[in-house]
């Protein structure tokens, strides 16, 4: 790992549970500061901005900044606004992505939009289905923030965005420019925020089919640790399905944190 200048660190399962912190999650991260090793928090979440993940973690006791974190609707609304600036977008959302395409100088429509971008939508019904559907279907492209088809919460699992996004992709017939992790944009985005190559990064995360899928799709070295999803009684699972090894796992924090020296 010598030639590894920056971290990309998952959050749910990698440094905390909901609201619980994982056991070694602080030292890790005071740890990294004290080494001045460069790193983001880089999450699939669309509905916090980057200040409410912060927040969330210094709740815990894990010390952030938002210019530390990286959400999925930071990365989709640079994607669009790359592709074209100042476009117009019809947003099905929350307020992290709203927040991210204002800050990227999008303009926020409810008819004609360029694009329309979604992610988790807790408000989300029939008329929302199908306006979204019209207007992918007179052309305006349709860009997903993430894929995830289930989340976790206090009262059991609940559908996430990909959910969401399944349903208009079957309406529409369109398929989504999906932006948040397995894909590579999210990671290619959190890469150009630390300024540096995907070779010279390590995705840190705990979910094979996207943490460390996204990873290896951006081009980047990856470590796994067995601190949420990914166990080590599932690990050989998770290998054979999704054709990944990843480049170094560790058991817990404490073993990461001895991986990398700090």
């Amino acid at each position: 790992m010598e030639q590894i200048e920056g971290l990309l660190i998952d959050l749910d399962g990698t440094l905390y549970h909901g609201h619980k912190m994982i056991p070694g999650a602080d030292l890790l991260i005071k740890a990294l500061r004290e080494a001045d090793i460069p790193f983001l928090f880089v999450t699939n979440n669309s509905s916090r901005t980057a200040a409410n993940v912060a927040a969330h973690l210094s709740g815990m006791g894990i010390e952030a900044k938002p210019e530390e974190v990286c959400t999925s609707s930071m990365a989709a609304a640079r994607y669009i606004a790359e592709e074209s600036p100042g476009a117009t977008v019809a947003i099905l959302g929350e307020e992290g992505l709203r927040m991210a395409c204002v800050e990227a100088g999008l303009q926020i429509v409810t008819e004609s939009p360029d694009y329309v971008v979604q992610g988790i939508d807790r408000s989300f019904n029939y008329a929302s289905l199908a306006q979204a559907s019209r207007w992918i279907l007179s052309g305006a492209k349709f860009v997903l923030t993430n894929p995830d088809l289930m989340l976790p919460s206090d009262d059991g699992v609940m559908p996430g965005a990909g959910a969401i996004g399944a349903a208009i992709e079957a309406a529409s017939g369109v398929k989504p420019v999906v932006i948040g992790k397995p894909e590579s944009h999210l990671i290619k985005y959190a890469t150009d925020l630390l300024n540096i190559q995907p070779e010279h990064a390590a995705v840190v995360g705990d979910n094979m089919r996207t943490d460390i899928a996204a990873g290896v799709n951006a081009g980047c070295r990856t470590i796994l640790v067995l601190t949420g999803l990914t166990t080590t009684e599932n690990l050989e699972h998770y290998k054979s399905i999704t054709g990944i090894t990843p480049d170094e796992i560790c058991a817990d924090l404490a073993e990461l944190k001895m991986f990398l020296g700090v």
